[in-house]
């Protein structure tokens, strides 16, 4: 009694055929991944290109290859299957039957991997999408909330999701696309991009100046109120350098505080002396409400404004037009600041 041949995507195989096809498909899924981990989108694309071509000069033609390498390549996908997919003559190529219908699946799924390539690419180059970002508390309420309104109406596609945070988050495990860090960077796993520097300096409101008179040196910042900020780095002592001379002061005064506008706030009412970023106090140094006192007097080196980005050398389009946006942003309010400063 005949034995009625088997269809399989609308096509008749013969029933051994369909056995060895439905165990082909069976593991296709392991297979795959493990075609992945050796490399294996070359050995299909070498197998496609010579179904398509029916030679395997011209596939390597079209591949950019040695013929040889096709051929070598064809063979181990036929090792690593078990199966064989091409039917070799002098004269010509042609696929199994098996060959035929795992050509079909394998052309599926290149072509999904070109749709998912170019739609990747396209989100890649386009300014779109969620942008998690972390800025500091301080800073980032005076530098980067300014231009978040201006940068959104630019990339009406982007989305921000910016947390205020003094916190060191950990851009990777957290899933933040940029971090914002002012200071001395101490961890270089990251990649970062320095967006400018600054300096600390000594400053005091006017009036309190002209009730207790401007220390000449920094000894002399010992007979005077001074404010402290204790999340400065350097706390509980100012680093100060000159010319090359340094100096640490311990200040002493009526006010310690972890909050840097706090502190500053106290300056400018006339509490005392503070010593404070230039991007701090730039604002009331230009509206005349705090002075520079012992000028050229300034903390030590080293200090900056970095974009901290997760490993990798492909920054997303709106990531990188953030950081752009930011480090323009800083530098025009840095020359506008240094301009009231000096």
């Amino acid at each position: 009694m005949a034995v009625a041949p088997r269809r399989w995507n609308g096509h008749e195989v013969s029933q051994s055929s369909h056995a060895i096809i439905r165990s082909l498909c069976i593991t296709f899924v392991h297979q795959m991944q493990e075609l992945l981990e050796r490399g294996g989108l070359e050995l299909l694309a070498a197998f496609v290109a010579v179904a398509d071509n029916g030679s395997f000069a011209e596939a390597a033609k079209r591949l950019g290859r040695d013929a040889s390498i096709i051929s070598r390549r064809v063979s181990q996908l036929e090792k690593l299957l078990g199966v064989r997919l091409l039917s070799r003559t002098t004269r010509r190529v042609v696929l199994t039957e098996i060959g035929a219908l795992y050509y079909r699946r394998v052309q599926a799924l290149l072509d999904e991997l070109a749709i998912a390539s170019r739609e990747a690419s396209h989100l890649a180059a386009s300014p779109q999408g969620l942008l998690r970002v972390s800025v500091p508390v301080t800073f980032g309420r005076q530098w980067i909330a300014p231009l978040l309104p201006d940068f959104l109406a630019r990339y009406p596609q982007i989305r921000v999701d910016a947390r205020f945070s003094d916190r060191l988050v950990d851009v990777v495990s957290e899933g933040f696309d940029v971090a914002i860090r002012v200071g001395v960077l101490r961890d270089s796993s990251f990649t970062s991009r320095k967006i400018a520097s600054y300096r600390s300096l000594l400053v005091a409101a006017p009036s309190y100046l002209s009730q207790h008179g401007k220390p000449r040196t920094p000894a002399d910042l010992a007979r005077h109120a001074c404010l402290g900020f204790s999340g400065h780095a350097d706390w509980p002592d100012w680093l100060m350098t000159k010319d090359g001379k340094r100096k640490t002061i311990r200040p002493v005064g009526p006010l310690i505080a972890d909050n840097s506008e706090v502190v500053l706030m106290a300056a400018i009412e006339g509490a005392g002396i503070t010593f404070t970023p230039d991007w701090l106090a730039g604002p009331a140094l230009r509206e005349g409400k705090l002075v520079e006192i012992l000028p050229g007097w300034s903390g030590k080196a080293g200090g900056g404004v970095y974009a901290i980005l997760p490993p990798g050398r492909l920054i997303p389009t709106k990531t990188r037009l953030f950081v752009d946006e930011v480090a323009k942003s800083i530098r025009a309010g840095w020359r506008s600041m240094a301009r009231a400063v000096n």
